[in-house]
């Protein structure tokens, strides 16, 4: 029996309607996927301060309004909906903006700044990551991140926080090959014992990324293809 949520599109489809359950699971989604979306919208907007208002007012709009109820499981992926509402929501502001404009009254701001420390205020890098990328790399990061806050818990109800406190370079590619007899040391294991705990760690690992990307693949999505997505986002 799989240690793991796996029901396709089940936060998606709780986050419909109007009820407490819908906004509680419209609440999750919108914790999970706030990195991704704030770093989009970063780079569009360079302007940090700015970037994270809007963010917070795109949140705070699906919160309110009809949220998630447009999203439909047959189109496929669940993140693929959310960076289209992303877009469109920026859109919707530029042409706030320019109407504004165009009605007077509003200043354009200032480049002279007294300081530079703000990372936004420089001219903008071409060899920068296209914010589409970007957007699907803070994903996976996302994804990576719940899934092992998901393993965490899981191995803490074992009692093995221990095994993954030490193991955990391994999960995340940061382990010399030389410091594997010293975690065997610390957790009292052969190193052949070892080989086959960081194996099957790893395993639980993705199984566990498997189960949170499942949450949000329509039938017929392959979750191998967007583990393989994953995997690439990272490399990019």
């Amino acid at each position: 029996m799989n240690e793991f949520a796996a029901t396709r599109w089940t936060r998606v489809i709780r986050a419909r309607g109007d009820t407490d359950e819908s906004r509680l699971a419209l609440s999750e989604l919108c914790d999970a996927y706030y990195d991704p979306v704030f770093a989009f919208i970063r780079r569009e907007r360079t302007d940090g301060d700015a970037a994270r208002e809007l963010a917070q007012e795109f949140f705070a709009r699906l919160l309110s309004g009809s949220g998630v109820n447009g999203a439909d499981p047959a189109r496929g992926k669940f993140r693929t909906f959310l960076l289209g509402a992303v877009k469109h929501f920026l859109a919707d502001d530029h042409d706030s903006r320019m109407r504004e404009k165009r009605g007077g009254g509003i200043q354009p701001a200032s480049l002279d700044r007294e300081s530079d420390s703000e990372p936004g205020l420089s001219v903008a890098d071409e060899r920068a990551i296209p914010p589409d990328v970007l957007f699907d790399r803070q994903w996976a990061l996302t994804v990576l991140d719940r899934s092992f806050s998901t393993l965490e818990a899981v191995l803490a109800a074992e009692g093995k926080t221990r095994l993954l406190e030490v193991l955990r370079p391994w999960l995340i590619g940061a382990a010399d090959h030389g410091e594997q007899r010293a975690a065997a040391s610390a957790l009292g294991l052969s190193d052949t014992a070892m080989r086959v705990a960081v194996h099957r760690l790893r395993q639980r690992f993705r199984n566990a990324v498997r189960a949170e990307l499942r949450q949000t693949l329509a039938e017929g999505v392959s979750v191998e293809e967007e583990l393989r997505a994953l995997f690439a986002a990272l490399a990019r």
